[in-house]
């Protein structure tokens, strides 16, 4: 195999290696396989054009080019002409499946399902990388470059996962990216002998001449340095990449710490979580619970309640958490005078399911539960302690069903002052619309009970709202106004507009995170699963305590004491859960617990009632996918154009009117003969600065098979070349942008029709980009590493002298 051979397989197995990287945010793992297949037909396609061979811009052009109907043929061959060339159809398809592969990152939790969206952002992505990585690497034999997008593909996964192998993954992005290092090294070596110096030359490259004053660096070294800070580079910018977690309802979240008798736990915001959760294509069993309660409807799993509301989203707040007493603390707020039902229920969470803070019927009286978890007493809940989480956890959980009368809630005093203030506070950002509809929608109301009944109707049955889980996520106070307008959104819309809405009115409020009571099993226990995930809000009335309203339409069921004429229970008796509570959950998704709102309210849902939102009708391509159509066939028609454009700026320049100094005389006449020499080189003659001005002149006469005017312009600026590098008193040269326009002439006069195009739209010193950009990046790696290496030893703990020895007594 050849040298290029060689550093083509490399660049391909390091892209490879690279997107490895990938693999723990998608699953199943099908679509590398793929992606990897694709890019080797890629790899093969850029070894012919070198074989040809094509100028190195077609070359990446027919890559590119190829890629384009790889994907057109894999994802959009229906809407192709002849199933693989790209229409407009093709580019609005494949738009549309970027724009459904947006949303579906934003809705899945991690590993997301490979949906289509989401395998063509992947398996596009690794196309782009690869490409890039085989044109720096090979086609421009620049391998250390090549090295920014690895890092930037591994940066990209490293940030998004929170697995804990990650480590194992940067082994492998970093070996390729070494291999890739090693593999460039050999074939330099192999073409120059040992590097004692200087930059080694590729096929067709010039030599620094005398107009680029360039110090000379070795390739093998600077290779090593620019290795080194990428792969620092690589270690630290995921650092700085915010991950995605399952959240709040998915994984492990940020749980409390401390020393056992104190300490706090953070702020945490579960929109996110809930719409993942929400969305998920199975509907996974989170936990089974068995209890001796008949009303099962009453039975929500509270997890974490939000009391913080700044604006930009509702969240906890820091609060101060203890050891578990037995038993806990009296609900606040809540009189004798209220009656409640002692439930006793047994739950058992899922094997995979892993998160921090314990679900548990509210209000909770006391929790027999294994490991390290603690208590906030403000919000009722427990959060484990020393990253414990909820993964296969069984334990029992003894609470209150709270029944209160209309007239308790109607007749409740106001509350404490300090509770008022704190829950009743809204940030100024606040919209006047929001604060103005809770008004209308409760005037007539004659007390906070009677507002908060006509709030929650007013969302989920007058009011006109739609429940959908696929609308943007939001929380802050625009966000709120926003769906009091559009009336569309899903539970989390709706729990903290009511909360917000309801602090408005001067009724204290938050808004609390768990799980609807779940789908009852044919063996007596209750079966909760992610879709089962909710957000409701809790107002406080004195007497009675923080007490659970549901405004969400379809979801959950309202409580007894919204309902006009609701018969008030009375206590039973505790009992025993069975033996059947600690069953393991099964692996099947648990049955869907939606049904039209009349019903919904009454309680009359079964277990098989099956949930259905519609989703939109197809309106045609949207006014961004138009536009993203538009923008990617312009990309399409400039990047050929780009090398003439650099090419017609670059001659621009050189020959345009400098200053009269004799120092701008020898830049315009150095310039004029690079220009020279560039076209030249751009017309089949490749240059070489070995050679003296003179010498380099008539190699140009005779390969360009000039004549007349033509080869006396070239030698005539050969002549200046050498009066302004080598006379003691430079002297500028008139008609030197004359002679350049009658040398470009007569080389396009003698060259074929193909060459004479080729030199015009694919010039071959275009090249010089490349390496330009090659130049500045080792000469930035170098500076840093001279400065890493000034701080470390500036850094460095230097010895200090031993005091001298007092002399001996006498």
């Amino acid at each position: 195999m050849s040298g290029r051979g060689r550093l083509a397989l490399c660049a391909y197995l390091a892209t490879v290696m690279a997107a490895c990287s990938m693999l723990p945010l998608v699953a199943p793992a099908i679509w590398l396989l793929q992606a990897a297949f694709l890019l080797a037909i890629l790899t093969g396609v850029g070894a012919l054009a070198r074989r040809v061979p094509l100028a190195r811009p077609l070359t990446v052009l027919a890559q590119a080019v190829v890629a384009l109907l790889l994907l057109t043929l894999v994802f959009a061959r229906h809407q192709a002409l002849g199933g693989v060339l790209p229409g407009p159809d093709a580019f609005v398809q494949l738009n549309s499946l970027l724009q459904q592969g947006a949303t579906d990152v934003g809705q899945y939790a991690i590993p997301a399902p490979a949906t289509s969206g989401i395998r063509l952002m992947m398996v596009g992505g690794v196309l782009v990388i690869g490409l890039a990585v085989d044109a720096l690497a090979v086609t421009f034999r620049s391998a250390a470059p090549a090295g920014l997008p690895l890092l930037a593909l591994y940066s990209v996964a490293a940030g998004l996962s929170s697995g804990g192998a990650s480590w194992l993954w940067f082994v492998l992005a970093a070996a390729g990216y070494l291999l890739l290092l090693l593999a460039e090294g050999r074939d330099r070596l192999s073409q120059w002998g040992r590097v004692f110096g200087g930059s080694a030359r590729a096929p067709g490259r010039a030599q620094q001449g005398v107009f680029e004053h360039a110090a000379p660096l070795a390739p093998v070294r600077t290779g090593r340095r620019i290795g080194a800070l990428a792969l620092g580079i690589a270690l630290v910018i995921p650092a700085m990449l915010p991950a995605l977690d399952s959240g709040l309802l998915g994984n492990a979240g940020t749980g409390g710490g401390g020393d056992g008798t104190g300490g706090t736990i953070s702020a945490v915001n579960p929109l996110v979580s809930l719409q993942n959760s929400l969305n998920q294509p199975e509907d996974r069993e989170v936990m089974r619970y068995n209890t001796n309660t008949q009303d099962t409807k009453e039975m929500y799993l509270r997890i974490v309640a939000l009391d913080e509301f700044d604006g930009a989203s509702w969240k906890s707040s820091e609060r101060h958490i203890k050891d578990v007493p037995d038993p806990l603390p009296r609900p606040d707020g809540l009189s004798p005078a209220v009656a409640t039902t002692d439930v006793q229920t047994s739950v058992s969470a899922a094997g995979w399911y892993a998160q921090s803070w314990l679900p548990m019927p509210f209000p909770a009286t006391r929790v027999n539960i294994k490991g390290d978890w603690r208590f906030e007493p403000v919000g009722r809940t427990l959060v484990g302690d020393r990253k414990q989480t909820t993964r296969g956890a069984q334990y029992t959980v003894s609470s209150l069903q709270v029944r209160p009368t209309a007239a308790q809630l109607a007749d409740a005093p106001a509350p404490p002052a300090a509770l008022l203030k704190e829950y009743t506070r809204v940030p100024d950002s606040l919209p006047s619309v929001v604060s103005a509809t809770a008004r209308q929608v409760t005037s007539g109301a004659a007390n906070g009970y009677e507002k908060a009944v006509k709030l929650q109707d007013w969302f989920s049955t007058s009011g006109g709202f739609s429940y959908n889980t696929h609308v943007q996520s939001g929380s802050g106070t625009e966000a709120i106004a926003n769906f009091l307008k559009e009336k569309e959104g899903f539970c989390v819309h709706f729990s903290f507009s009511m909360a917000a809405m309801a602090r408005t009115l001067g009724i204290p409020a938050r808004v609390a995170v768990g799980f609807t009571p779940g789908t009852p099993r044919p063996d007596g226990t209750m079966s909760v699963g992610l879709r089962d995930a909710h957000a409701w809000p809790e107002l406080y009335f004195e007497g009675v305590g923080w007490t659970r309203f549901e405004p969400t339409p379809t979801r959950g069921s309202a409580p007894d004491y919204t309902r006009q004429q609701a018969p008030v229970g009375s206590p039973s008796s505790p009992a025993e859960p069975s033996k059947r509570a600690s069953a393991e959950p099964s692996a099947q998704p648990s049955a869907s617990d939606s049904c039209p709102p009349a019903d919904r309210r009454l309680g009359d849902c079964g277990p098989s009632a099956a949930a259905g939102v519609a989703g939109p009708t197809d309106r045609g391509p949207s006014a961004p996918a138009l536009i993203g159509t538009v923008l990617g066939v312009a990309a399409l028609l400039v990047l050929p154009l780009l090398p003439l454009l650099w090419r017609r700026r670059v001659r621009a320049r050189r020959l345009g009117s400098g200053g009269r100094t004799p120092a701008d005389a020898v830049a315009r006449t150095l310039a004029a003969w690079q220009e020279i020499t560039d076209t030249a080189w751009d017309h089949g003659i490749p240059p070489d600065d070995s050679q003296t001005p003179r010498k380099a002149a008539a190699r140009v006469v005779a390969l360009g098979r000039l004549d007349g005017p033509a080869a006396e312009s070239v030698h005539r600026a050969a002549s200046a070349v050498e009066q302004v590098l080598y006379a003691p008193v430079p002297r500028p040269a008139p008609g030197l942008v004359d002679d350049v326009a009658r040398v470009t002439a007569g080389l396009r006069a003698g060259a074929g029709r193909r060459q004479a195009w080729r030199a015009i739209f694919a010039p071959r010193s275009a090249v010089r980009v490349i390496w330009a950009l090659s130049l500045r990046w080792e000469r930035a790696g170098a500076a840093v590493t001279g400065r890493m290496r000034g701080l470390a030893e500036r850094l460095r703990p230097r010895p200090r002298k031993a005091p001298p020895e007092s002399a001996p007594g006498r």
